[in-house]
């Protein structure tokens, strides 16, 4: 398995790109600003996204993406993937003939070039030879977590979460835990805020790491712009026995 780090930054900026992974050469996990950096074949090549929230840093680039490439899946519709609440918020305020055309209708709407699928919490996703499981997580609207598993390796991704339960019960139900994923968007300093936006901070993520009996390479993702710093080192500070690594845009791994 194939992961590219397409954009994992809370923000926008010089060289900073939002949450977009893909998954060997045709899924994608959000479609944040971070898929504007793929070339027009590697966007061609993507037939799945699987989206983790409604939320303009991951979603803003899906429209833009099947108008580039809306040619190329006349006969072949990219498959949107998310909870049904995900997929109704993208449907109503992007796709609604007022900020962007309804690709779900269009060439038409018995051939579209863009479809919509709902999936359920723990339901498997099969494409090709990856499964794919969505766990329940604490944001401010519907979101998941993604779990990734072929040939026996398994990735997981935590998308946006404050402290939760669900995610780490998932976690250790697995066999093994290869790479993880995770979200701190603020320092302690914000810790209030933290929890008021649901996200975690350096202190609530080390509670919630205290209960993965997995001992994966966990990278950190989603760190405010000007303040990646001063977060990662309170992580550090706060989890001095795991395998911490910052996770920045261009990284690739090979599970």
């Amino acid at each position: 398995m194939q992961i590219k780090i397409l954009g994992c930054s809370g923000g926008i900026g010089a060289g900073l790109r939002t949450t977009a992974i893909r998954i060997d050469d045709d899924i994608l996990i959000d479609t944040g600003t971070g898929i504007g950096d793929m070339t027009l074949d590697e966007m061609r090549a993507i037939r799945h996204v699987f989206m983790t929230h409604s939320h303009l840093d991951h979603t803003a680039g899906l429209p833009l993406l099947v108008d580039t490439v809306f040619e190329s899946r006349i006969d072949d519709p990219l498959t949107v993937c998310g909870r049904h609440e995900t997929l109704e918020a993208i449907r109503k305020h992007i796709f609604n003939w007022i900020l962007w055309p309804d690709f779900s209708a269009l060439p038409s709407a018995e051939n579209p070039v863009m479809r919509f699928r709902s999936i359920g919490l723990g339901e498997p996703v099969n494409v090709g030879d990856r499964k794919i499981v969505a766990v329940d997580v604490n944001h401010t609207v519907p979101g998941v977590a993604y779990i990734v598993e072929k040939n026996g390796k398994i990735f997981a991704f935590s998308g946006d979460t404050a402290a939760n339960d669900t995610l780490w019960s998932a976690l250790n139900a697995l066999p093994q835990l290869d790479l993880l994923v995770v979200e701190t968007a603020f320092g302690n300093r914000n810790e209030h805020l933290a929890w008021l936006a649901r996200h975690y901070c350096p202190q609530s993520l080390a509670a919630d790491l205290g209960k993965l009996r997995h001992d994966p390479d966990i990278w950190i993702t989603h760190l405010k712009p000007g303040s990646e710093d001063e977060i990662f080192e309170e992580i550090r500070a706060a989890v001095p026995d795991r395998r911490l690594h910052r996770l920045v845009g261009g990284e690739t791994f090979t599970l």
